[in-house]
């Protein structure tokens, strides 16, 4: 009976909706076995049963409704007499004294409960149709008992145990009573109305209230795959297995008992087997980072994705029967996904806080069924959008008549640099920029184009990275086949004016402001690092640009791959290997080394203050908290002061549900591929938010929600192309700024949706829904987009 018992969150949703879980399609009874007034009583030949939430806390209704085919609902009210028997809605409190129970007769599956207002032993009796998956019905029921427990003990019933709601399954009772079911009828009974009598039509043609969930629309497991060889089992537990319904957007239940293994096959390669009570195979996959497993010890559960060869994504979840299991098996699970990234040995690893870190990362947040705040929900009211088309075109002689989105070199849109100072943002496409003024309206205006990109010497190139520099007047650009050498570039007058040699011996793979907000003064020192190396960079300085004093060199391959400054100028650097090192300043060790999970680090961002790290991974982000909360150097940060031996950071990974996650790959045959996150920057408040993109969405967390636990700190916005770069607008957190290949636009983060079955298979936004804009041919009439393409077309 509580195979399903405490996934509140996924039976009672988020709390924003009225409904908890109907029953589509079944008939409602009313059986009076010791009444004279007649055995059985059909009420409603077509009915929908809800369980409904009430304006007051811990209060629940069970309404069961009548379904109309369209249009009978009127043709009833013509004949319905105005005291006729028959209602269209009853209400029932969800309370213990309506000794709500459940049977099984057959194929049907019946409810009951006592109807209070009547004479003794009268029942009503609700028959699901026999369309109705077993699971839904038990879920039903399971939501009844908890909606009960919850009214009489004014609590939560996820942390209620077995026994405590035992006490509303009325087992005592005696059996249901039989009421005369549809296809046992031979008329109507001489209580139904005339009313009732003109509204019977066949069951196929009937219209349901609510949509149903029938067993041809629920998704169904894929086929289960066996391990390719055999291998040393790591772990092996017993549990629940259950499968996320898109349509539903519910887990139900698959199999009740299954034995889940995870076995080491050699050479770095591990497999997940799942196989039912009888042996049969109910699921088998390799273990891998896009498994995206998330465990949840307040729930006792795991959940994770499997992908099939046809590109087709299912979500899964375990559920275990104590906490103890679940340690055992999310010790075995990271050690078999620790070992296959890092190609290394679980055993090796000696320092338990270091392992802490690894389990403490894949751990859930928080599920928090309370409803909303209404801050929460103005902020995520859709906001009207001009649905002009934005369209693209280098050529700084464009012609009203010729409006193109495609450059014919085939080059795209790829990097975006917002100003500081100035209210501009820079997009690099090939070796050309575009250059856009932030408009009061929320808007972007064209303003020029730099047409190319030249070295001193006049040669071409497309830059690999760029930098804002020296108060927005200068841009710092990369050319990824001369990585020895950086170029600036005078905004003033678009032309790249100095050649910055680094080091005849050091590449630079990557660089960035001194300090946090260095981009609005004129500064001219900044921080680059080699695979191997962090180091200050000076163009003030004769011959090579690096400060060789300032420079801290490892022996050994650290593989480098981002950094990032705080307002004070420390600095955290990021690697492909996934550690992150703090440093307070530059040409010392590391005061803190953050563990590697064993993903790579794409990108870092650092808060103002220190206190949050933020790295992109492909396909999650990861938040770590440097501030030490015990110890010797209590209150101080990562940066500032080593870690205790048996401390580490506290780190939070964020990523879309593994549900969501499955359904955006369902939609879009792509994996995660997270353009590097960053924090909305403000000098004079803290970082609020979080703005990301991955493919077609844009991804942005609420801060607050996130450190509170909450897991609904997340809202996306969907285009119909692939996200190339994004940012928040300077100063603020109110405005997203994102180039698509061929479009720029500015869009209010109001305009993002709570991830949802609809939001996330909602068509693409106005920038690129069904494709760039229609472009007339040189020479035709004059093109309505010249004016309406961010003012000027870029």
């Amino acid at each position: 009976m509580f195979m399903v018992k405490n996934f509140t969150k996924y039976l009672f949703g988020d709390g924003s909706k009225e409904t908890i879980i109907d029953i589509p399609q079944g008939q409602l009874y009313l059986v009076r076995p010791l009444s004279p007034k007649g055995y059985s009583e059909l009420i409603y030949k077509d009915a929908v049963a809800t369980i409904r939430r009430t304006g007051q806390d811990f209060q629940y209704q069970l309404v069961v409704q009548r379904a109309y085919e369209e249009g009978e609902e009127e043709l009833g009210e013509e004949e319905q007499e105005p005291d006729a028997l028959d209602q269209d809605e009853k209400t029932f409190l969800l309370d213990e004294a309506l000794h709500f129970r459940s049977d099984k007769r057959g194929t049907e599956h019946v409810f009951a409960w006592k109807d209070l207002s009547g004479d003794p032993g009268d029942l009503y009796e609700f028959i699901c149709d026999p369309s109705i998956a077993a699971e839904k019905s038990q879920t039903f029921q399971l939501a009844a008992i908890e909606c009960q427990y919850e009214r009489k003990y004014r609590k939560k019933a996820e942390f209620a145990t077995d026994g405590e709601l035992q006490e509303f399954q009325f087992d005592e009772e005696e059996s249901i009573p039989r009421a005369t079911s549809i296809s046992e009828e031979t008329g109507p009974t001489s209580k139904e109305s005339a009313a009732h009598m003109a509204k019977e039509v066949k069951q196929s043609k009937k219209k349901p209230i609510a949509a149903a969930n029938t067993a041809a629309q629920r998704t169904e497991a894929p086929a289960a795959q066996q391990a390719p060889t055999r291998g040393e089992v790591i772990t092996k537990k017993s549990g629940e297995l259950h499968l996320f319904d898109f349509e539903s957007g519910s887990f139900n239940l698959m199999d009740s008992q299954v034995a889940v293994a995870v076995s080491d096959l050699g050479n770095w390669k591990y497999w997940l087997q799942i196989t039912s009570s009888s042996g049969e195979e109910r699921l088998g996959q390799e273990v891998s980072a896009d498994m995206s497993p998330v465990f949840n010890f307040e729930y006792l559960s795991f959940i994770w994705n499997n992908y099939t060869e046809d590109g087709s994504a299912y979500s899964f979840l375990l559920r275990f029967k104590d906490r103890e299991q679940l340690e055992d098996f999310q010790e075995g699970l990271m050690q078999a996904l620790w070992e296959q990234l890092n190609e290394q040995k679980w055993g090796k690893v000696k320092d338990q806080a270091e392992k802490d870190y690894v389990f403490e990362a894949f751990n859930d947040l928080t599920m928090d069924d309370a409803p909303p705040t209404e801050e929460e929900e103005e902020e995520s009211e859709d906001e009207e959008e001009d649905e002009r088309p934005r369209s693209e075109h280098y050529d700084s002689d464009e012609a009203e008549s010729d409006v193109e989105t495609r450059d014919k070199d085939g080059n795209v849109n790829s990097q975006l640099a917002v100003g500081a100072k100035n209210d501009r943002s820079y997009v690099i496409r090939g070796s050309k920029i575009g250059v856009f003024k932030h408009l009061p309206n929320k808007h972007l205006e064209f303003t020029t184009n730099i047409s190319k990109i030249e070295t001193p010497k006049g040669k071409l190139f497309s830059p690999k990275k760029v930098m804002l520099h020296a108060e927005d007047q200068n841009m710092v650009l990369q050319d990824e086949l001369n990585p020895n050498s950086l170029y600036r570039m005078d905004l003033e007058y678009g032309k790249v004016v100095d050649e910055w040699k680094v080091h005849d011996d050091v590449p630079v793979i990557g660089f960035g402001p001194e300090t946090k907000f260095s981009q609005q003064t004129a500064s001219q020192p900044f921080v680059g690092h080699s695979r191997n190396a962090l180091f200050r960079l000076d163009p003030r300085v004769s011959g090579n640009k690096l400060v060789e004093s300032d420079m801290k060199q490892y022996a050994s391959k650290n593989d480098f791959s981002a950094q990032a400054t705080t307002e004070k100028g420390y600095i955290a650097v990021a690697s492909n290997k996934g550690d992150i090192r703090l440093f307070d300043r530059l040409g010392v060790n590391a005061k803190t080394q953050v563990p590697a999970l064993g993903d790579p680090i794409l990108g870092i961002d650092v808060s103002a203050d220190g206190r949050w790290v933020l790295g992109t991974c492909t396909n999650y982000l990861l938040l770590i908290d440097t501030l030490q909360t015990d110890g010797r150097y209590e209150g101080k940060l990562g940066f500032e002061r080593s870690f205790a031996k048996d401390s580490k950071p506290k780190p939070r990974r964020l990523q879309p549900s593994p549900e969501h996650i499955a359904q955006i790959r369902h939609i879009t045959g792509q994996p995660l591929s997270f353009t590097q996150a960053k924090f909305n920057v403000s000098p004079d408040g803290k970082e609020t938010s979080i703005i990301t993109s991955t493919g077609p969405y844009l991804v942005t967390w609420n801060m607050k929600k996130v450190l509170e636990g909450k897991k609904d700190s997340y809202n996306i916005k969907k285009y119909g192309e692939n996200v190339m770069a994004d940012n928040f607008e300077y100063g603020s957190d109110k405005n997203v700024i994102l180039a698509l290949p061929n479009e720029v636009d500015m869009v209010s983060r109001k305009s993002f949706k709570r991830p949802t079955r609809e939001s996330i298979m909602a068509p693409g936004s106005r920038l690129s829904a069904g494709g760039v804009p229609q472009t007339p041919r040189r020479g035709g009439r004059p093109s309505r987009l010249r004016d309406e393409v961010v003012n000027s077309p870029y």
